[in-house]
């Protein structure tokens, strides 16, 4: 049996546009150096990202902190750069969680139909009517503060728009002629999913994906800046937003360096998902 790639998905002509599309080569280029800084990170630290050393607060950038200390003597750019892996990592965890739970709930509910469909969309009505962030920061609270908890806050709110996305398109996929056409060949539920529908799927959630790493990675810094995320003294971009909060008149490049960070790294992500949406938008051609 074939394996069916997001490549497959799109035709040579899509393909060609797409590699040519500048917007989709600058944030992705951008994107892969912040993975490979989270990847390297523990190499590439000039100082101790941890180390607290009082007689250093708040030092100007220098040869040996480049981009100065905070409030409590320890690296700025050190601590940036360990503060990439967690934000990163737990973004893109939480990314993997939300497919393997939105899209094949979404899959079934759509095919399936009936008691399943309607059990599963009216649930999803009601925790969808609740604002993303409130409910993120009342399953975060509940939980208690810490990286782990954040990942399940997101992920259980998330998982919905991957589901109600996926339901639409096997809805309207599998009133076409080429899925009747199987059903009547004696083709069975999860042969038709794989074989046929999974490929009309993976366009829109390319789009949404590469656009939900960076909603991730603001929803993350947000909990973690409310106190509910990464504890200190652990380096995360939302938690050094929180720590250098009280610092920012005295000392805003706290604040300022991890905000630039999720700044880019969003407007990254962005900048992917509308190239890749521009070019599988068919009215565009």
């Amino acid at each position: 049996m074939k394996r069916i790639s997001l490549l497959q998905s799109i035709t040579p002509y899509e393909s060609r546009q797409l590699r040519s599309n500048p917007l989709v080569w600058m944030g992705a280029g951008i994107i892969l150096v912040f993975i490979l800084v989270a990847l390297i990170g523990p190499w590439i630290v000039p100082n101790d990202p941890l180390l607290v050393n009082m007689s250093d607060r708040l030092l100007p950038p220098s040869a040996q902190f480049p981009l100065g200390t905070d409030h409590l003597g320890r690296c700025i750019l050190s601590r940036i750069i360990e503060g990439t892996r967690t934000t990163m990592s737990t973004s893109f965890l939480v990314l993997l969680t939300v497919i393997l739970i939105g899209v094949p709930l979404g899959m079934l509910s759509g095919f399936w139909g009936g008691r399943l469909d309607t059990l599963l969309m009216r649930f999803v009505d009601g925790i969808g009517a609740v604002p993303e962030f409130l409910l993120a920061v009342a399953v975060a609270g509940f939980l208690g503060p810490g990286l782990l908890h954040v990942m399940l806050a997101v992920a259980c709110v998330k998982w919905i728009t991957y589901a109600r996305l996926v339901r639409s398109i096997i809805l309207l996929e599998k009133e076409k002629d080429y899925v009747k056409a199987a059903v009547v060949a004696g083709s069975g539920m999860w042969t038709i999913l794989y074989r046929h529908l999974v490929r009309q799927v993976m366009s829109p959630l390319a789009v949404m994906t590469a656009l939900d790493v960076g909603r991730f990675i603001l929803l993350i810094s947000m909990l973690s800046f409310l106190g509910l995320g990464v504890q200190p003294p652990a380096p995360e971009w939302g938690a050094m937003l929180n720590e250098g909060r009280s610092y920012f008149q005295a000392a805003p490049q706290l604040m300022i360096y991890p905000g630039v960070c999720i700044l880019i790294v969003v407007f990254s992500c962005n900048l992917i998902s509308d190239g890749i949406r521009d070019h599988l938008d068919v009215r565009n051609r």
